[in-house]
């Protein structure tokens, strides 16, 4: 039967690990598309990362919905509610079911808005093959995310993690397979790729569904007793926190098309490296503060709301350890990490010394990165969501959108004001999230239902 994990360092890193892992994992299906489509040219590459992001796009909002399920397991489980916990699992699903229709619904109209940006034929084409493949696998997607949230507030991190690395594996197995054509499979290109994401992970959610599904049968029929009011609770709390993170990805995108994209191409590709760089590297951290937010929720359901500063400190400490020893590592040896993405001779020195420039400066960030990662899983947790969205909305949209276009652009400030502009962003939101906190304002949100 699951407890509550102990709210020490030991704890708190029980529960992370497994959650660095799947979050790894999700890293390496990224990448692995990337690279083993690059050698069909860059346009097939173009079209795998560039429909991968949309894809992403689309599915960004309620995947950020069923997070929330992790705030109602970890509370209702502090609380003894068991089944209260599993019926949330069902509401996450419900979110997924949706998903799997509304993604099915837009393939043509992702392929009609493909039409309307200026991509060239050789992008195009293939994108609008990727995306009519890969919005196929929405429910699944959105699903893995339901159920491993609903998991992880258990305490129950490894389970979720066995799911995301056997897609991780299955993915990359399944592009040998469908890329070029092994096995005796056709070769599919860049929509084989897609059909290797929409089958790992669909077998992925199947597998972990099941293993759902047969924990069911010791607590009795639950579809029966399932109640309209807590899915429209669920809604209520999980929205502002699926536009939360759909909004941040808006301003993100902006960032990159707009304000960087004019800078030239070795400005882009140097800062693109530098994100993905950081991207690997913050995986612990956010790891960390989605243990900590677990940890955050349990302690309110059993009623210890005074204990929940605790854990946040603690939280932040390690966070804030881990990320401290990054910008230590980007300060002393830029140039060793960023020499990977500088390998064709005849751009390597100006976008080596690009790279470096920026990945040294990116060490400002980390401390912030760590702040907001923390303090926002653990509001999230309390169910201060809506606080939440409109502290990013605020902050990424009246100051970071439009300060980062005129510094960039019409004042011409260049690469370094670009990054300049995310420790501004990252600092503003730690600070505005961290007053939200002290002000003690969640300890007066009531995220289950007081009868629960």
């Amino acid at each position: 039967m699951p407890g509550r994990a102990p709210a020490t360092l030991g704890g708190l890193l029980t529960l992370a690990w497994p959650i660095v892992v799947s979050r790894s994992s999700q890293v390496v299906v990224g990448i692995s598309d990337a690279v083993m489509v690059a050698h069909l040219g860059e346009g097939a590459l173009a079209a795998t990362t560039a429909g991968a992001l949309n894809a992403f796009a689309l599915f960004i909002l309620p995947m950020g919905i069923v997070f929330i399920v992790s705030s109602f397991s970890s509370q209702l489980l502090g609380k003894g509610d068991l089944a209260g916990a599993r019926r949330y699992g069902y509401y996450g699903l419900a979110v997924a079911a949706a998903t799997q229709v509304l993604g099915v619904l837009a393939i043509p109209v992702a392929a009609w808005a493909i039409g309307w940006l200026d991509y060239g034929p050789e992008v195009a084409g293939p994108m609008t093959g990727y995306l009519a493949m890969r919005l196929w696998s929405g429910g699944g997607a959105i699903g893995l995310e339901a159920l491993g949230n609903y998991y992880g507030g258990l305490g129950n991190t490894r389970l979720p993690m066995r799911a995301s690395v056997a897609a991780m594996a299955t993915n990359v197995l399944l592009n040998w397979v469908l890329i070029d054509g092994h096995l005796g499979a056709p070769p599919m290109g860049v929509e084989g790729a897609a059909l290797a994401s929409v089958l790992s992970t669909s077998l992925a959610f199947l597998g972990l569904l099941g293993v759902f599904l047969a924990d069911g049968r010791r607590t009795g029929p639950v579809l029966a007793r399932l109640r309209g009011g807590e899915m429209l609770r669920m809604l209520r709390f999980g929205i502002p926190s699926g536009l939360n993170w759909f909004f941040e990805f808006l301003a993100y995108v902006f960032f990159v098309n707009v304000v960087v994209g004019g800078l030239g191409t070795t400005s882009l590709a140097a800062l693109m490296a530098v994100l993905q760089l950081n991207s690997v590297s913050f995986m612990p951290a956010f790891g960390l503060a989605s243990a900590g937010a677990i940890l955050v929720g349990q302690s309110i359901g059993a009623g210890d709301r005074d204990g929940v500063p605790r854990i946040v400190r603690l939280t932040f400490a390690a966070a804030g350890s881990w990320q401290g020893l990054v910008g230590l590592a980007y300060l002393l040896v830029p140039g060793l990490l960023f020499a990977p993405f500088a390998r064709d001779p005849a751009s390597a020195e100006g976008l080596l010394a690009a790279g470096t420039r920026l990945l040294a400066l990116s060490a400002a960030w980390q401390l912030f990165d760590a702040a907001v990662a923390s303090l926002a899983e653990s509001l999230r947790a309390a169910g201060d969501t809506a606080f939440t969205l409109w502290a990013r909305v605020v902050v990424a949209w009246v100051l970071f959108v439009p300060g980062s276009w005129i510094t960039v652009r019409v004042l011409d400030g260049g690469d370094v004001a670009a990054v300049s502009w995310l420790v501004l962003y990252l600092a503003a939101l730690s600070l505005a999230l961290l007053l939200r906190f002290r002000s003690g304002a969640w300890r007066r949100i009531e995220l289950v239902e007081p009868s629960a």
